[in-house]
Parts: structure tokens; sequence; C-alpha cells
């Protein structure tokens, strides 16, 4: 893998928690305004300019990528952000929960993208794309951090590790979620030649874990530039872990109606496919071919028959099960990327949010699924193939607004 350090733009250290804020992705315009409420620091104002704007302002108008150009320089002239003189590599340390993971913040190539040495498993929407590529252009600025892993290395493990012991962190707070941030700055040509090194001769390939979209995009740029692109277009965010530190969450399923049957009828589709059995509270499925169900007040089992399913590496998953024999079969749900009536929670919000939902009308049926692993990710990747949409759920999730990378 080629990667690159690079001359990153960030806050002043005293500043961190108040700029460094959720994914752009993980909000809506809404949750973003009151997020950013009374801080005019919060990176928020950079990656959803729309709070800032009157609130009917359609959030892909231009006016909203204007204004995040002008927040972004604004942020700049008040010394709010700075850029780093020397380009460098950062070692990013996230703990949630007492459990810690430590990533490389680097530039990854463009060209390794494009020909699919990192490694991609899932579609991605055209219109989320394009919205990013408007983003990237008015701002040139890359403002939303790729989320990539990769096999294990020692000697990675091992560079990154005692510099952490060695040096100090230029960041370090716990955010209002419980999250533990820590950034370190690699700036010692030895480590950065070092880091080249070992990713060039020990990492074949890398996988994007989160982020399809913010990646797609910068390739899209860098190909819209043409001839102009300067050498920093080649590159796009990216921070890189290890896949042995990586905690990937269910990722559940709300759908909105019965598809015209009502709740006896439904049930006596669903024992076509699955053996059910009625639990007397909340059910986290403890392998892929078994679903929690929450209908009309009551938690169910749902465990696959014999037969129902394939063992390739995407007829396996707990996702493509539940699509192929019931959202598909029996709520004639076709596409899980277009189709209105389902919508998806994020396992950090828990099966309770679930459980809300629907009690609250909003929806009529949920499911709750067992998560993905590290090895099926990869092997669906390594395969050429791709997952159902909404597959994997990675927590903790990077802070925007720390490290920022721009197009000079």
């Amino acid at each position: 893998m080629v990667i690159s350090p690079f001359k990153a733009l960030r806050p002043q250290p005293q500043l961190a928690p108040k700029v460094a804020s959720k994914p752009y992705d993980v909000l809506n315009s809404e949750e973003a305004k009151i997020e950013a409420q009374d801080n005019p620091y919060s990176f928020l104002h950079i990656t959803k300019s729309e709070i800032d704007l009157p609130k009917k302002t359609d959030i892909h108008t231009n006016v909203v990528y204007e204004k995040a150009k002008e927040n972004l320089r604004a942020f700049i002239q008040r010394g709010v952000l700075f850029r780093e003189i020397k380009a460098c590599y950062y070692v990013y340390e996230l703990v949630m929960n007492s459990r810690s993971q430590t990533g490389l913040v680097c530039g990854s190539s463009i060209d390794d993208y494009d020909n699919d040495l990192i490694k991609k498993h899932e579609f991605t929407r055209p219109d989320k794309e394009q919205d990013r590529i408007n983003h990237i252009q008015t701002t040139r600025a890359q403002t939303g951090n790729v989320f990539l892993t990769y096999p294990q290395v020692d000697e990675i493990d091992t560079l990154i590790a005692k510099w952490k012991q060695k040096n100090d962190p230029v960041y370090d707070f716990i955010a209002e979620d419980g999250i533990h941030h820590q950034v370190w700055i690699i700036n010692n040509s030895d480590a950065i030649e070092k880091l080249n090194q070992l990713f060039s001769t020990h990492v074949p390939y890398t996988y994007i874990a989160d982020g399809h979209h913010r990646a797609a995009s910068a390739a899209k740029v860098r190909k819209a530039l043409g001839n102009k692109a300067p050498a920093s277009a080649n590159f796009f965010l990216t921070t890189l872990f290890p896949s042995n530190q990586l905690h990937i969450m269910d990722y559940n399923r709300l759908v909105k109606d019965l598809n015209g049957l009502d709740e006896t009828e439904f049930m006596k589709h669903v024992y076509e496919n699955f053996d059910v059995e009625k639990m007397p509270a909340q059910l986290s499925p403890t392998h892929p071919h078994e679903f929690g169900m929450y209908l009309g007040g009551h938690w169910y089992k749902l465990t696959s028959k014999e037969g129902t399913y394939t063992n390739d590496p995407i007829g396996v998953l707990g996702v493509t099960i539940l699509q192929n024999n019931l959202l598909d079969k029996i709520l004639g749900i076709k596409d899980q990327r277009t189709d209105k009536r389902i919508d998806f929670v994020g396992g950090i919000r828990g099966l309770t949010e679930l459980e809300k939902r629907v009690n609250r009308g909003e929806m009529k049926v949920a499911f709750s699924l067992h998560p993905v692993t590290v090895e099926q990710l990869f092997n669906i990747a390594d395969s050429g193939n791709v997952m159902p949409p909404k597959s994997t759920w990675f927590e903790p999730k990077l802070r925007d607004g720390l490290l920022t990378y721009l197009i000079d």
C-alpha cells in the first residue's frame, strides 16, 4: 500500500474538545444544530453548514457548500485551526468502555483505490457521492475521515506503540459521550520512512470499514480536476486500524408496515422459513442464522430453518438471510438502499430504540441481527462481492475536525 504523510489543518490544542464533532453522516440537520448550539467552535459549522442558514434551506444547494467554505476560512482566520508546517503522520487512539483501538492517520493513494488495492464491500449512492464531491470541490478540503482496516502486522503495532510511549499526545480529551480521544504527531523523518516501508512491504490491501461515499467522492474529485489536480489530490484522508482492534456492532432494521398483512397472516408466512419462539425480553442474536423480532409489544426469536440459506460469503450473512427470506419474500422490500419503508438503527443505540419506535407507532416491526465479523468483511471484499446495505456499524467513531486534509 502507498500511504503519505500530510500537513493537517487542525485545532489549537485547548480548542480540540470544542472543535471535534461527530461525523457529518450520523446526524441529521436538526440534530447537528442542537449539537453545535452555543458552540461557535464546532466543526459541524463546516461539515453541516446548513445549521447556519435558514431552516428550510435545501442541504444540497450551492449556498450550503459556499457557507461551509466561508466557515472554514473563518475558523482559519480566527486561529481556531492552523496548518501543520511539515507533512506528518498522526496516531489516533479511541477508548470506549475500556476497549481501545489505535490507528494511523494518513493520506491513502487514490490510485490504490481505483486499482482495488483498497477494497470495498458496499455499493454507493450517487446522491450521497455528489454531496461530498460538491463539499470537497467548494471547500478544497477533505473533512471526513475514511476508516480503513488491514490484517494486523506486528512491526507496525510495535512502532506505533513505542511512539506513543515516548511522546505526549497533542490532543487528549474525553468527549461528552464518554469516548476518550488522543492524538500523537509522528514528525520524525526516520519513523515516517519506516512506516512507508512497512505498509508497502507488509500490507498488500486495505479494506474500507466505514466511508465508502467519502472515498468514492475523493476519487471522483481527482478525476474531475484532470490535469489541474495538485499532487495532494492524489491522496485522501484515512485512518488505518489493524483488524484485531476493531469492534463491529449489530446493524438492525425497522419496517413501517406488514405489506398489507395483519399480524396473524404475517406470522404464518414467517413460520415457513423460521422456527419461532416467543421471548420474555429483548433478544440479541448469538449467531448469523438467528434474529430477534419485535412485533405487537412482544419479542420473538427467529431461527433460520435448514436449507433456507447458502454458505457462500454473502449468503451466510444474517443481513442476506433476513432480506431473502423475510424482508423481500414477505414484506416486499426489494432494495434496502431505496425503499422508504425500511430504516436502520446502529447497535450503539441499543434494542430499546427499536422498541420505542415500534411502540410509538412510527414503525410496525423491528429486527435485531448478529454483527458481521471482520473476517467476513475481508472474505466478501476479497471475493469481489458486496454486502447488503447497512451491514456493518463500527464503534467508536472518529471525530471530524481534529485532522483535515487540504487539497492545494
